[in-house]
């Protein structure tokens, strides 16, 4: 159950995505970005932080970097992706995602706690989680609003590929509890097929109770899980 964990220039979440699969029972490595291997990864992890200085607009740079060739192969070839905050915005430059990740409504920088509402459980990121289940989370993102056009938003919609949804405490999709303007109350969607997660809150930023939540903590042992479940069959 061997998870690659991307690492750009100005990556800063690899460290705690890397904690996050060793508590899902995983087997974590570092993939540097200039490799153009994933090393027989069973599943691979976009971390956050700001991937070559966000220059130009976040993603724009890293989704040319050698490693994302390789990340796109195993994305099209069905191999399980997550993309979290910056590893959101790479997936969606990189066409393995639809959409893309604009500046935030309010213009300026928002770090901290939200919440969001689990859409789906069926998919190999969520089957540990509760259908309408309310998560506490962090974000930390300039460029959190997801924006697509409304055919795409439609197909989002109809298709299930909404797989968390910004809510308030009682599971209400509200604008006063939507933290960027994402379209949609939008804060994780997958690819038509499933097997590409992006999300702009942080479970690896919430996997252990000193942290303040544990409620990212399924996701990963969701996909830890699908993993296993793979290789048995």
């Amino acid at each position: 159950m061997k998870v690659a964990i991307i690492t750009f220039p100005g990556s800063n979440c690899d460290q705690d995505c890397h904690r996050s699969v060793e508590l899902a029972c995983g087997s974590p490595r570092y993939v540097w970005h200039r490799e153009t291997s994933l090393g027989g990864a069973d599943a691979v992890i976009v971390p956050g932080g700001f991937a070559h200085g966000d220059y130009l607009r976040p993603g724009a740079i890293a989704r040319f970097s050698p490693v994302m060739d390789a990340v796109t192969r195993f994305g099209r070839d069905g191999g399980l992706i997550v993309g979290i905050c910056n590893g959101f915005q790479v997936l969606c430059e990189a066409g393995l995602l639809p959409g893309a990740l604009l500046r935030n409504r309010s213009l300026r920088f928002q770090s901290h706690h939200c919440r969001m509402r689990v859409e789906r459980t069926g998919t190999p990121f969520t089957s540990t989680f509760r259908e309408g289940q309310v998560l506490g989370m962090p974000l930390s993102h300039a460029d959190g609003n997801y924006y697509a056009n409304p055919e795409t938003l439609a197909d989002l919609e109809a298709e299930g590929r909404v797989l968390f949804r910004y809510c308030d405490a009682r599971g209400n999709a509200t604008a006063e509890a939507n933290p960027n303007g994402s379209l949609h109350n939008i804060a994780g969607i997958v690819n038509a097929r499933g097997n590409v997660l992006g999300m702009m809150p942080h479970p690896d930023r919430a996997i252990e109770a000193v942290l303040g939540s544990v409620d990212g903590l399924p996701l990963f042992e969701s996909l830890v899980g699908a993993i296993a479940r793979k290789e048995v069959a």
